[in-house]
């Protein structure tokens, strides 16, 4: 089964023995990011430094023409990836013989929030969450759409993941975290994450609700969830809370601008790529889940997309919904840093078990963050699987 790892351009620049151990471990294909959120990574094998810091969202390489003039733009990187450090390290990987991907965040982004508030999420409550974009903006869509085409189509880049291209919401990791005191549920995360903007409002009310008695029946539904109140599972919980007439049309309105958008991504990338780029999507397949894998109808995304990219670190069985529905590229994405939730003991077992729940391929997250055993560790399973 064919394998590939996440990895920065940071784990390559500057360190020239980078691709071989790549390519020593059994990996053939990297998906190498190319715009991407504030992070802090260590680097345990460079040679230059163990720890880098991404202050802020921003593209790793020279943005474009396209942007001149514009209010809102990319940033690029600082001191952390200077220059086109995505096109160094490209060039770098595929001397080595390695296949490059990009890999592009989308809808996450704590720098757009701060620099133009209006484009963030705003619950319920009027708070809003900066490191969300709403996707539902005219501006915000057209900006997601361009940053996807211009950093999918990298020189020497032969396919693309999109990550966080759909709806942001509250779950989202942000600095120094600190939500967890109140176990939301999955209902509550999703009536956190309704985004109340201008633009949502009119949504709403396109879908027949009136925006502000749906606001006040958020913050009502949610008044025994923060007294831990137990819930219902999945959909029927938010049903339970909101009503089941009422929830429903929140998801006319959400649903339709998660796939236009997705849509629109995907045709941006074919346009600017040659031919034979690869698109996948990071993707859950519970359509109303908001996050990095954004949620996605597997069947209409099958039809959009080359293929998706899902998160298997709890279990397999988030790929099942996506079998046999079209014959596209379906990879099981497993942590495989052990300090980060990862048992890169397990992968083959693991990557086994993905096989029957339909998988095709796999990928590792994070080759550049692994220790040198856990490396070990993905090395023996890749032989194994091969």
């Amino acid at each position: 089964m064919k394998a590939a790892a996440f990895l920065y351009p940071w784990d390559v620049v500057g360190d020239p023995d980078a691709p071989a151990r790549l390519t020593g471990l059994g990996i053939r294909q990297v998906t190498l990011a190319a715009a991407y959120h504030s992070t802090r990574a260590l680097t345990p094998r460079h040679p230059r430094h163990r720890v880098v810091t991404a202050a802020h969202a921003a593209v790793l390489y020279p943005p474009g023409e396209r942007w001149r003039g514009r209010a809102l733009q990319p940033c690029q990187a600082g001191d952390w990836a200077p220059g086109d450090a995505y096109g160094q390290a490209a060039e770098a990987l595929a001397a080595a013989g390695i296949d490059v991907h990009s890999w592009v965040v989308l809808a996450h982004s704590s720098r757009l929030g701060d620099d133009h508030p209006e484009t963030s999420v705003v619950n319920a409550y009027g708070d809003r969450y900066p490191w969300a974009p709403c996707i539902a903006r005219t501006a915000t869509r057209a900006y997601l759409v361009d940053l996807a085409a211009e950093a999918a189509a990298r020189p020497g880049a032969h396919g693309v993941e999109l990550e966080s291209c759909g709806w942001y919401g509250l779950a989202h990791l942000h600095a120094h975290d600190k939500t967890a005191g109140v176990g939301l549920g999955e209902a509550g995360q999703y009536l956190m994450s309704l985004c109340f903007c201008g633009s949502c409002r009119e949504g709403y009310a396109g879908a027949g609700l009136d925006p502000d008695a749906l606001a006040a029946a958020v913050r009502d539904a949610m008044e025994p969830v923060w007294r831990g109140a137990g819930e219902d599972p999945g959909w029927a919980g938010v049903e339970k809370l909101l009503g089941a007439d009422r929830a429903a049309a929140t998801r006319v309105w959400r649903d339709e601008v998660a796939r236009t958008l997705q849509e629109a991504a995907v045709a941006a990338v074919r346009a600017a790529a040659p031919p034979d780029f690869q698109v996948l999507l990071h993707a859950d397949p519970v359509p109303y889940h908001c996050g990095a894998n954004a949620g996605v109808d597997p069947e209409h995304i099958l039809g959009v997309a080359d293929g998706v990219v899902v998160p298997c670190g709890g279990g397999p069985e988030p790929l099942t919904p996506f079998r046999g529905r079209g014959g596209g590229v379906i990879a099981a994405n497993f942590p495989v840093v052990a300090g980060m939730g990862g048992d890169p003991a397990r992968l083959a077992d693991d990557a086994a078990r993905a096989a029957e729940h339909g998988a095709t391929e796999l990928r590792l997250y994070h080759a550049g963050l692994a220790s040198d055993g856990d490396l070990a560790l993905v090395a023996e399973a890749l032989s194994r699987l091969e």
